[in-house]
């Protein structure tokens, strides 16, 4: 079984966000790290880069594929997490913490479409 933290919100593409404040912090979860096994490569976006909701905003690639990461949300892109240039496999170690990817600062904060830890488990069928 996947590890979901229940202080999380998920999306049907298997992204993660956290809500920090008037930002949010967005990953892949540990369901979709684990399908794609490991992880060798990272294409981050840049700083400043304005994203809509459900953009592709970014690009894991792993052994097996490359798989793209859409934005849960529409707003700027306030930081990248550059370590996973050097150590990508971040993701596969913590998906949920030295592995996230991007922050968000969003321009309307609708938290209506994202899925609860409950929501995403019955997604994936845990």
């Amino acid at each position: 079984m996947s590890d979901i933290p229940e202080d999380l919100f998920y999306t049907a593409e298997h992204e993660w966000i956290r809500v920090e404040g008037s930002e949010v912090v967005v990953g892949i979860t540990d369901h979709a790290q684990d399908a794609l096994t490991d992880i060798v490569y990272v294409e981050l976006p840049d700083m400043g880069l304005d994203v809509g909701k459900d953009d592709e905003f970014a690009s894991v690639e792993s052994v097996k594929s490359v798989s793209g990461i859409y934005a849960p949300i529409a707003g700027k892109i306030t930081a990248v997490n550059e370590e996973l240039d050097d150590s990508p496999e971040l993701i596969n170690e913590d998906p949920y913490g030295a592995g996230w990817i991007v922050r968000i600062s969003p321009t309307n904060m609708d938290e209506s479409n994202f899925l609860t830890a409950s929501a995403y488990r019955e997604c994936i069928g845990e």
